[in-house]
Order: structure tokens, then C-alpha cells, then sequence
């Protein structure tokens, strides 16, 4: 794939988003993390995902100028109405806050209903590793999953992210409740390539790595089998209680129709317990444990991210050139 610059990706995003009717601030934040996702290597829901966000606009999906508006608050957990605003700036404002309330209380929850896609999920982790405390969150989706026993997608692919901050690298866990994220899929199809382990069923119920067959019967392998539907099943129960927004049954199943759905971001300050060098000597040694005895090949959650990241910026961001030309076309019209 040929690559462009970041600040270029970044401004040009900027731009149409400007022509979208986003405020300069908020198109800038949003061009940024569209900008940052597909420099950190996860292209799927980078710029492959951006011409679908401004369908999304121009179809009343995403509605431009709304803002999250609080609901009420009880401790240190706030509910939130996302008014089916941009999911980005959504969930990127949910998480500020989240860290807000942790810095004066150690613990910050807020649950946000009626909003949008957020995009990487990962980005929220990182949001909260770089503000130094740890993050949780984690969002509903349309029914694209099915449960453990059934042929029928009625559990969302409800992704979870865990990231605790490290001087030498902070480490995230970003991870969908199937065994490959649909976008995963779609990048393994588009490759032309099998899946390394089976990634679902076909449409005959047999387990395969062909990825279009699991795009096709809509039934990927949850993680850990059972285990992954239950842990996808109680995420959506969580989100759906604490922000009294949509469970994943009453999410519309189509893609381009996805909103209103459920999040839930949690922040927690460990600073406020140990001193930093304690923490940054705990951390460490748990890292370095992993490699003890290896000749290489392990890593943790979010050490590969950071070497893509070093390359892109250095060599310039790929881009798929169909998708980059749509973009610019954009940017031009």
C-alpha cells in the first residue's frame, strides 16, 4: 500500500469533516483519532472506516453538532445521553470525564446511552494510560454474535479494553468477544488469506478459517467458547443498566443502521495508593516476567502497537488507495 504522511491523513480528515459542518475544534479531535488509529495499524476502523462515517452523517446516523449531556450522577458514576452524537468525540469526552472524577476520588464511572461507533476501542485505553490511570471500558453493538448453542447472531461483539499505564510502555488490551473481529475478517479477505486458527462456522455449521464464509453465516467463534458468549452477555447487561440506554436486542442488526447504543467507562487512579516508582517497578517486573526464558515472540498487549506506531510515523501511514482516493475526493468536492 502506498503511504502518506500523518499530518497529511490528519489535515485532510480535518477538512471534510469541516465540510460536514463539524466546529474546527471538534473536527480536529476527530480527524486525530481516525489519524491515530490507522497509524497505530489498525486500519479497519481508521481511514477503511471513515467514507462509512460520513454515510452515517449524511444519512442522520451521527448527528453532527450534538454533545453528551449528563443525566445524573450518584458517587462517582455519572450517567450520560451521547444525543447520538459523533461516537468518537462521545466516548473520547466520556473517558475525559471518567478521569476527572478518578483524580479527586480514585474511581470515576460513566455510563453513556444513545450514542454512535467509536471506532478503535483501544483508543479510550490509551486515553487513560497517557492521563497515567488505569482504563476500562467497554460498548454494546448490534447483534452480530451468537450465543454459545445457536445459529442466530443475538449477542453483540461487545469489545473490552483493560490499559494500565507503564513508563516504558503502557499496556492494552483491546479485544472483541470473538476469537477474529469482523474487521479482522475483512482484512484476512481482502489479503485473499485463510485465518491462522478456525474463526467460526460456515454456513453449513462447520468450523473453518475461511474469513468470507464467517462474514457470510454471520457466526464467528466467540473466545473461549462459552465463556466468550457469557462474558459478551453480561457486558451488554452492564452497559445497559448503569447508562439506562439500548440493550444489543434493540440495536438495529444492519450496519449502516448501528446507533444508540450502550458504553461504559471506567478510570481508577492508582497513583493515589503507591508511589509512582513503585508502581513503575511492579509493572515492569510483570512485563519482564513474560520474556524470562524466551528467545522472543511474546509480547504484551499493546507492545506491537507501539512498533507499528514508530514506523508509520517514520515511513508514512498505508493507506488503501481506492479508499484514500474517495477521501480526497472528499476533501476536493
Amino acid at each position: 500500500m502506498p503511504r502518506v504522511p500523518f499530518q497529511e491523513l490528519h489535515e485532510t480528515l480535518t477538512r471534510v469533516l469541516l465540510k460536514q459542518g463539524f466546529t474546527p475544534e471538534r473536527a480536529d479531535l476527530c480527524a486525530r483519532i481516525f489519524a491515530e488509529t490507522t497509524r497505530d495499524g489498525v486500519y479497519t476502523h481508521g481511514l477503511n472506516r471513515f467514507p462509512r462515517f460520513i454515510n452515517n452523517i449524511r444519512d442522520g446516523i451521527v448527528r453532527v453538532h450534538e454533545s453528551p449531556e449528563r443525566l445524573g450522577a450518584f458517587g462517582v458514576l455519572e450517567r450520560w445521553n451521547g444525543r447520538r452524537g459523533p461516537g468518537i468525540l462521545n466516548a473520547h469526552a466520556s473517558m475525559g470525564r471518567a478521569i476527572e472524577i478518578a483524580r479527586e476520588n480514585g474511581v470515576g464511572c460513566v455510563a453513556l446511552s444513545q450514542t454512535n461507533h467509536w471506532m478503535r476501542a483501544g483508543t479510550y485505553g490509551w486515553q487513560a494510560a497517557e492521563a497515567g490511570l488505569i482504563g476500562l471500558c467497554w460498548t454494546n453493538t448490534m447483534p452480530n454474535l451468537p450465543p454459545w448453542g445457536s445459529r442466530v447472531r443475538k449477542l453483540g461483539n461487545n469489545p473490552l479494553v483493560i490499559a494500565v499505564p507503564r513508563a516504558g510502555g503502557h499496556v492494552v488490551l483491546d479485544m472483541a468477544m470473538s476469537q477474529f473481529s469482523y474487521g479482522t475478517l475483512a482484512a484476512y479477505r481482502k489479503r485473499n488469506e485463510l485465518l491462522p486458527v478456525d474463526g467460526g462456522f460456515d454456513s453449513a455449521g462447520k468450523l473453518t478459517r475461511d474469513p468470507a464464509a464467517i462474514e457470510q453465516s454471520w457466526r464467528p467463534l466467540p473466545i473461549g467458547y462459552w465463556k466468550g458468549s457469557g462474558l459478551a452477555m453480561v457486558l451488554d447487561l452492564m452497559a445497559a443498566l448503569l447508562s439506562g440506554g439500548l440493550a444489543t436486542h434493540q440495536i438495529s442488526d444492519s450496519m449502516d443502521r448501528e446507533t444508540g447504543i450502550s458504553q461504559v467507562f471506567l478510570a481508577l487512579h492508582p497513583g493515589g495508593l503507591a508511589a509512582a516508582e513503585e508502581l513503575t517497578r511492579m509493572a515492569d517486573s510483570i512485563v519482564e516476567s513474560l520474556r524470562v526464558g524466551e528467545e522472543g515472540g511474546v509480547r504484551y498487549p499493546g507492545e506491537q502497537t507501539l512498533r507499528v506506531r514508530e514506523e508509520n510515523l517514520k515511513l508514512g501511514v498505508p493507506v488503501e488507495e481506492e479508499v484514500w482516493a474517495a477521501v480526497r475526493g472528499m476533501d476536493q468536492a
